[in-house]
Formats: structure tokens, sequence, C-alpha cells
């Protein structure tokens, strides 16, 4: 029977997800002048990638005030605007998901601190073991996450509305998926129109899912070597 977690350079998928993650940790805590040198620089690669992630979420808030307005135009001029209702919603997971690591560095994320204040010290390692619990959690749900997109491609979902997509776009974009098949899918682009394939939706789901992953793992990381999270909530008046 074929595992559910192959393995890659010898090694399960598993222990590359979970475990070297887990030591990576140990080694911030107890190597914190080596490990932030190293670090260190690929900080801002990733601050930045978060703040382009959110920039991206956003625009697919502005997305959907401009699908409702189209479709509101439609409706006017007694036309029909087929799959209004998929694209938006298309666009609402996309702007979850997509905001995901951003708003968890903004401290827009809930988070439970009946005990934190208790004292410094058990504000840390109660931080610390929630951080590395959420990070191993986000960790598994990426990895699912990828999972769905691959057997949504493999299976050929299609979507059950009324939305449909140019074939150059799907084909274009199933790099992302498929990017084995990627110059034979091109070579053989249908000048129509298809029913929406779900992974292509569920491609923001996995994008976004892995990021949050990295994010939890990076501030865990922080944690450890700085000695206090990096997050921070915002203060409402």
């Amino acid at each position: 029977m074929r595992s559910d977690w192959p393995a890659y350079f010898g090694l399960p998928l598993w222990v590359w997800l979970f475990i070297v993650p887990t030591l990576l940790a140990l080694a911030c805590f107890f190597g914190r002048g080596a490990m932030r040198h190293v670090l260190r620089p690929v900080w801002p690669i990733l601050d930045g990638l978060y703040f382009a992630s959110g920039v991206i979420g956003a625009g697919f808030l502005v997305a959907i005030l401009g699908l409702i307005v189209a479709n509101m135009v439609s409706r006017w001029s007694g036309q029909v605007f087929a799959g209004a209702t998929e694209y938006a919603g298309y666009c609402m997971a996309a702007a979850s998901f997509f905001a995901l690591a951003h708003a968890l560095n903004r401290g827009a994320h809930i988070r439970v601190s009946l005990f934190l204040g208790l004292s410094r010290a058990v504000h840390f390692w109660l931080d610390a073991v929630a951080t590395l619990t959420a990070a191993i959690i986000a960790t598994y749900f990426a990895r699912y996450a990828i999972k769905t997109i691959w057997f949504s491609k493999l299976l050929n979902d299609r979507t059950q509305g009324l939305d449909k997509l140019p074939n150059w776009v799907i084909d274009y974009l199933s790099f992302f998926v498929a990017p084995g098949r990627y110059g034979k899918e091109i070579a053989n682009i249908d000048p129509g129109w298809s029913f929406t394939p779900l992974w292509l939706p569920q491609l923001a789901m996995g994008f976004g899912a892995i990021l949050l992953a990295i994010a939890l793992w990076d501030n865990l990381y922080r944690m450890l070597i700085i000695g206090e999270s990096r997050i921070r909530g915002e203060a409402v008046e």
C-alpha cells in the first residue's frame, strides 16, 4: 500500500514538514546568536512577502466590489451576468486566504491571553508552545490543501454554477498544478470557454495556507531568538 506521506531525499514527507522545522526551532533557542545571524537576511524578504500577500487579498476585496457593481448594472440593463455569484465567492475565499499571514503579524487573529499576564516567563513559554502548536496544525492543513488541489486537477472537478473562463487562462494557470504537462497543454489550447475547474480557485487556498504555515514557523523562530513575540495587536480606541 502506497504511503500517504511519500519519501523525499530518503526521509518521509512528515519528517521534512514537522520534525525538521521543530529541530530548527530548538536550534534557534539554544543557538540564538548563530541562528540570528543566519536568519536575519531572510526576515525582510518574508516580511515583504506577507505584505504583498495582504495587498493581493485587499485586491480581491476590491474585485468583489467590482463584481457587485457589474451585476447591478447588468440587471438594470436587462442583461444576465452569468456566474457573478460564483466569481464573488472565489474572490472572497482568495481574499481570506491571501490575507492570513499578513493578518497574523498585525495581530488581527483571535488570540486568548488569559494566562499571559501571570509573569514574563509564563508569557514566553505559553506563547512559544501555542505558536508551535499552531505552526504544526497550519502545516498539516497546508499539506492537505495542496493535496486537494492535486486531486481536483486529477479528477477534473468543475464548478456546479454558471461561471466559465477562457480555456487559454485555464491552460496557462495549469502550470502551478501540473508543470510537467505545461508545454503539452499550451500546445493544444482550445479557443473556447469552459466551466471553471475547482483547482483554480483552490490555488489561493493552497498559497494562503502555505504562507500562513511559513509565517507561524517564522514567528516561532523569531520569538525564540529575540525572546518575545513580534505579533502585536492593533489598539482600537
